[in-house]
């Protein structure tokens, strides 16, 4: 079967699948306090899903990262990562693995192993239990610390990734890197992106680039550049000093669509063929209006990946939020 190409001839094998977008926290960045979420019916079901991904891994996706809202909130969802773990037994999946802000390791980190995902990613900003508070919301820092010691247990690697946030997280940048490299927990940083309506959270006030934090760090480690990649759009760098691997993804001073070989899937269908643009494809449609044959829904994915931009537009250097998008990222999947 030809594989999925885009016009800038970038093989796609990395789909982002949001399962959910309901989450447990309220994380300022990425909600408002009250959000509306989706219908039920709106939703693919498990099933759905599982026919979408594995349309996706026929048509050569080796990895699937699965995401929310909270992914691991939603009900049942484990049969459909035991379902999955048919595709890693094959060969054809290369890696199934999740991003999840941990408050539910504590019960899920063995049951997810045992589905055949190793690697894990938390979301977690801060070690400080009034700020984890504070920018979650809802969210109890204790309940994720333990998630942590059982993904660990389980045998799974942890990575976190921490927005970068001026003002918020800025004075905890080493104790964090300490804490992970006592661990043997990789750390990644990411730039705050312009996703969706979050009330009266200011974008422009949160924005820390990165090249500033990376600046910072170099004060008190030797920072060794990595060829590294782990087919997302992170870059990373050696600590010499403790050994540890710390990850930059910068959407905003480093573009970095040139390697882009990711897609994401929404909770309701629509693909995204680039998380900073609103082009899209409805592949509930098809899904739904053609249950016994995946011919036309896999048509719909290749002329989704065939519109596919060359990158996208966010840009925070003018004093302004341009290339905002009005989508929040728990809808399209974190």
């Amino acid at each position: 079967m030809t594989p999925l190409i885009d016009p800038f001839l970038r093989p796609i094998s990395y789909l982002r699948v949001s399962v959910t977008d309901r989450c447990d926290f309220r994380c300022v960045y990425c909600m408002s306090e009250n959000m509306t979420f989706l219908p039920k019916k709106d939703l693919l079901t498990l099933e759905e899903l599982d026919r979408l991904c594995s349309s996706f891994v026929r048509l050569g996706v080796e990895k699937l990262r699965i995401t929310g809202g909270e992914p691991l909130v939603r009900r049942d969802i484990m049969t459909f990562f035991r379902a999955m773990t048919r595709h890693l037994d094959s060969g054809a999946l290369k890696e199934l693995t999740v991003t999840t802000n941990g408050s539910q390791l504590e019960r899920f980190a063995q049951p997810l192993w045992d589905a055949g995902v190793r690697r894990i990613n938390v979301s977690l900003d801060t070690l400080d239990e009034k700020k984890f508070a504070d920018i979650t919301r809802w969210g109890r820092l204790p309940q994720v610390l333990r998630g942590i010691d059982a993904a660990q247990a389980a045998g799974l690697r942890v990575k976190l990734n921490a927005v970068a946030l001026k003002g918020f997280n800025e004075d905890e940048l080493f104790s964090m890197t300490e804490w992970c490299a006592s661990r043997n927990i990789d750390l990644t940083w990411i730039e705050v992106m312009p996703m969706g309506d979050i009330g009266n959270e200011d974008r422009l006030g949160q924005y820390w680039p990165l090249k500033e934090l990376r600046a910072t760090l170099g004060q008190q480690y030797t920072l060794t550049d990595l060829a590294e990649r782990t087919g997302g759009p992170a870059r990373y760098v050696r600590l010499e000093e403790t050994g540890q691997k710390i990850g930059f993804i910068t959407p905003l001073t480093h573009n970095f669509c040139e390697s882009c070989n990711r897609v994401r899937l929404t909770c309701t269908g629509e693909l995204f063929m680039c998380l900073g643009q609103e082009d899209n494809a409805d592949l509930r449609a098809p899904l739904r209006n053609h249950p016994g044959s995946d011919d036309v829904l896999e048509q719909t994915i290749r002329d989704a990946i065939a519109r596919k931009p060359k990158g996208h537009d966010f840009d925070y250097s003018r004093q302004a939020v341009d290339g905002r998008v009005s989508r929040h990222m728990s809808h399209t999947g974190g």
